[in-house]
């Protein structure tokens, strides 16, 4: 079993990717300002494609059998990490905050234990029931924004529901992820993951662009897609797929959490953003979640 004393690195990754992770949410803000939001995740995934395209062509070629026999589950796992996570937080940014959008992300691994039960017979105890609750509770008074006029006459930001539905696809990935065993090394399934997400975003982009808004390929179009292609991208996604096959998917998804005060640090200097009484309030109840959550985990590392 994994212990902190000899995989000090990979318990040290729990604290580094998200750093990388939430600057994300930094793209989702500002870079919406420049780039239409589908735009900017379909160009940011192809960037990373062509980044790395000459590292793995080789090997990918030798292993052509094996991708054409995963191609589906490629495919699956793109749309999830790069299509859904991708375009998503994108669309959340141009309607609530950095911090609402990092705190809301937290639910995920929620959704994780959900469907661990539902397509893994993973069971579910008393202990988990109740931080299923509670971060439920978290998230949703992050969502209404402490106001419970705003759940009953269903006026909350658009982009707080589009945050939750990124959360619910990165949850699908991360397990899928951890379940779907792959002949692939690492770095080649991360490319092909890459590849099949920029060809889910396909048929969106085209249809923001002709319908909705149109990309100007300025210099702060470059920008913003370079830097959501390295820092978010290939250096968030690498780190977070070795930190969780050395520590598995359920410990892994503690990144969320560190995840979120990384966002509300960006938002705060970033964005002059202000914590608000509900912040705190939907934080505790989700780290309160975590706790119970994670507390039989912990007992096996």
């Amino acid at each position: 079993m994994i212990t902190k004393k000899n995989n000090l690195l990979a318990f040290s990754l729990l604290f580094i990717q998200p750093i990388f992770m939430a600057s994300n949410l930094v793209v989702a803000r500002g870079g919406v300002e420049f780039v239409p939001p589908i735009s900017l995740a379909f160009w940011r995934w192809t960037v990373v494609f062509l980044i790395l395209l000459p590292f793995t062509y080789i090997s990918l070629k030798k292993n052509f059998k094996i991708v054409k026999k995963e191609c589906g589950k490629l495919f699956f796992l793109g749309a999830m990490g790069c299509g859904v996570c991708g375009a998503f937080p994108f669309l959340a940014g141009e309607t609530t905050t950095v911090t609402n959008m990092g705190i809301i992300y937290t639910s995920s691994p929620i959704f994780i234990i959900l469907i661990s039960y539902f397509f893994f017979e993973e069971k579910i105890n008393f202990i988990k029931i109740v931080g299923l609750i509670s971060c439920l509770v978290g998230v949703f008074t992050i969502i209404i924004k402490g106001n419970l006029n705003l759940l009953i006459i269903l006026k909350f930001t658009i982009g707080d529901l589009w945050m939750l539905a990124a959360a619910i696809g990165w949850a699908l990935y991360s397990i899928y992820l951890f379940y779907w065993k792959t002949k692939l090394p690492i770095f080649q399934r991360f490319v092909l993951v890459a590849f099949f997400g920029s060809v889910s975003l396909l048929p969106f982009y085209i249809l923001e662009e002709f319908m909705f808004q149109r990309t100007t390929f300025n210099i702060e179009f470059f920008s913003w897609v370079t830097f959501a292609a390295i820092s978010p991208g290939i250096i968030a996604f690498t780190l977070y797929t070795i930190a969780q096959k050395k520590l598995g998917a359920s410990l892994t998804g503690f990144t969320l959490y560190v995840f979120t005060v990384y966002a509300a640090i960006y938002g705060f200097f970033l964005f002059d953003e202000k914590l608000e009484s509900y912040h705190l309030i939907g934080t505790i109840l989700v780290f309160f979640g975590v706790y119970f959550t994670k507390k039989q985990n912990e007992k096996k590392i």
